[in-house]
């Protein structure tokens, strides 16, 4: 039988000392290479458990898990973010100082990889985009679909086995979002992949084969 990818064992985190509960027991199991939608209400949880299965923030209590080894203890999260999982956001977070071609090459500087190397791997992400003729841009000189390419891009250049996208075509208009969503579900599909993705989105979550529903911090299904 196979490991699961990613697991959530009884998964609580809490902010301002206690007071506020982002989530409250959260069990999930999230096998390779699948493909699962996190849904539920604004403020449910959604974002805080995605950010918890990518090693952007621990658990109050529980355990987040990859491939069985556990994260922080069995697994350090600085190697883990940088060479097993690719994250894209609602917000592209790229660097408005950086052309394209160099926020694609971001993740790689940690890796020490040549310069000639990561500029010619970048080059080929954005040309699996489509937009590498608007490499030499920078992020203001991009329309929201393009700046949603290159995160995409730089999310990939570490060739990680797992994609994070929180509310990926939330700031896009609805031919951008099909647009984004048809390279993300290619990607999983392509490269086996394993894609966990935040909506509020009923067509791109029905759009997923599983559904992870949470309200107030539990899952419910």
């Amino acid at each position: 039988m196979t490991d699961p990818a990613l697991e959530a064992r009884a998964v609580r985190k809490s902010y301002d000392q206690g007071r506020i509960e982002a989530l409250r027991g959260a069990d999930v199991t999230i096998a390779p290479g699948e493909y699962v939608a996190i849904v539920g209400p604004s403020g449910s949880g959604k974002s805080t458990l995605l950010h918890l299965l990518g090693g952007l923030d621990t658990p109050t209590s529980g355990q987040i898990l990859f491939q069985r080894a556990c994260l922080g203890s069995e697994i350090d999260l600085d190697t883990y973010r940088l060479q097993k999982v690719g994250f894209v956001f609602q917000a592209f977070h790229l660097m408005p100082s950086l052309r394209a071609i160099e926020n694609v090459q971001l993740p790689m500087l940690a890796t020490g990889r040549r310069g000639n190397d990561r500029a010619a791997r970048a080059h080929e992400l954005l040309k699996q985009m489509g937009i590498d003729h608007r490499a030499e841009q920078y992020p203001n000189e991009l329309s929201a679909g393009e700046r949603q390419r290159v995160a995409i891009a730089r999310a990939l250049a570490n060739d990680p086995e797992i994609l994070l996208a929180d509310e990926p075509t939330g700031n896009l208009d609805s031919a951008n979002s099909a647009r984004i969503m048809d390279i993300l579900v290619s990607l999983q599909k392509e490269r086996g992949m394993t894609l966990v993705m935040v909506t509020h989105d009923d067509s791109i979550a029905h759009a997923a084969p599983r559904r992870i529903h949470i309200r107030d911090g539990k899952v419910e299904q």
